[in-house]
């Protein structure tokens, strides 16, 4: 492929000090089961994002792991006829490679491909990394960048896995007293040595707190791979479900109640959170999962219809889920608003969706900040922030 029109360098040859504008990488696309709301993500993101004060280079990730140059055509990364976009219709070529040194004096991203000579794409001042689900938005991303001294939106190693793995989120939010829904865990070990005794342990689980259960992967998002189980003769199908995405799954009593959002954005004074928005039943489907988010588009209610208690309630944990799990940028945190009027934390997501549908950005709308400003505050606050211990 001619290098012709491939990024160049924004330096300007011949100037003592050149002057250039931040360069933001958006990586996008990745390895899990998320790979299609990844890129409609980075399409939105990609038309939010200030061209007169950024440069920007579109680096898409795809299905098996290689990195590529990708157009940035952002009207290309939307749903269309109810299918995502994937990473391979938007690369520029099908065997060329971007590659990020891991030096961290080197922030310099080359462009390689068979047969030509490697070509030098400039430096990356700050990624904004808008992977979902493993590979991506579980901390693994997040120390290559570390290694490679390279800023980066959102949250660290340690808070990206935790936000990843419902287990230890739920583990953690329990040691720091917020209120957390009852669930039990199945390993992989355990279902593979005896899954008798495994699923004993869901039948035990759905005894104590009642069926329905819901069975889901244990370290995904975008509500793929759960399952709602009415009893016993669903489970096993749900697990085998959960298990095409993720091999430790996690079995969640239902709370009965409403499904209650709140944003959480990190300000230079330290976090705040936005006004709630309240996800309704949607009446196609049995509760809001994938189908039902993203390709039905069910829409929430913004700002939810809560009390002033109960709104000051959901930010003042929104903000302590944040503080607990050590996040830094962004967070959503999801709540149940149960029948007694308590609020239980469901989980955060770390790298919430910034489709045109998202609710993310529709509640930070909604409280004073617009999409192009809530794009430029994650940019500006990630190249206020150095890597390494902090």
């Amino acid at each position: 492929m001619s290098t012709e029109n491939l990024p160049q360098s924004p330096e300007q040859p011949g100037c003592e000090e050149p002057i250039r504008k931040p360069r933001v990488a958006v990586v996008f696309g990745g390895r899990s089961s998320e790979h299609g709301i990844s890129v409609v993500t980075a399409g939105a993101v990609l038309r939010a994002i200030d061209r007169s004060v950024y440069d920007v280079l579109p680096i898409g990730i795809t299905a098996d792991g290689r990195w590529a140059l990708t157009a940035d055509e952002p009207d290309r990364m939307a749903i269309t006829e109810r299918r995502t976009p994937s990473v391979d219709e938007l690369a520029e070529s099908t065997e060329g490679d971007i590659v990020l040194s891991v030096h961290p004096g080197n922030r310099e991203v080359v462009y390689s491909e068979p047969g030509s000579v490697p070509k030098a794409l400039g430096e990356v001042d700050v990624v904004f990394p808008v992977l979902h689900g493993p590979y991506g938005e579980d901390g693994t991303l997040q120390g290559l960048l570390e290694l490679a001294g390279v800023p980066y939106v959102g949250a660290g190693v340690l808070s990206s896995a935790v936000g990843q793995d419902k287990e230890y989120m739920k583990r953690i939010f329990t040691s720091f007293g917020l209120p957390v829904g009852p669930y039990v865990v199945v390993r992989p070990r355990e279902w593979e040595q005896d899954p008798a005794a495994a699923r004993k342990k869901i039948v035990d689980f759905a005894g104590d707190h009642g069926w329905p259960v819901f069975v889901k992967p244990a370290r995904a998002g975008s509500s793929i791979g759960i399952t709602k189980v009415d009893d016993l003769s669903g489970l096993d199908e749900a697990i085998a479900e959960a298990q095409r995405h993720d091999p430790k799954i996690l079995v969640e009593a239902l709370i009965r109640g409403r499904e209650i959002e709140c944003g959480v954005l990190e300000f230079e004074d330290g976090p705040r959170a936005s006004v709630p928005a309240e996800i309704p039943p949607v009446q196609s489907h049995e509760f809001y999962d994938f189908e039902a988010k993203y390709i039905d588009s069910a829409s929430g209610i913004v700002p939810a219809p809560l009390t002033e208690e109960q709104t000051a309630e959901v930010r003042r944990l929104a903000v302590a889920a944040f503080e607990a799990a050590s996040c830094e940028g962004l967070v959503r945190a999801d709540f149940f608003l149960a029948e007694d009027g308590t609020f239980v934390i469901n989980e955060i997501n770390t790298m919430p969706g910034f489709t045109p549908i998202s609710m993310y950005p529709r509640m930070w709308q909604e409280t004073g900040v617009p999409y192009t400003e809530l794009v430029d505050r994650l940019i500006q606050a990630a190249l206020r922030r150095s890597t390494g211990l902090r």
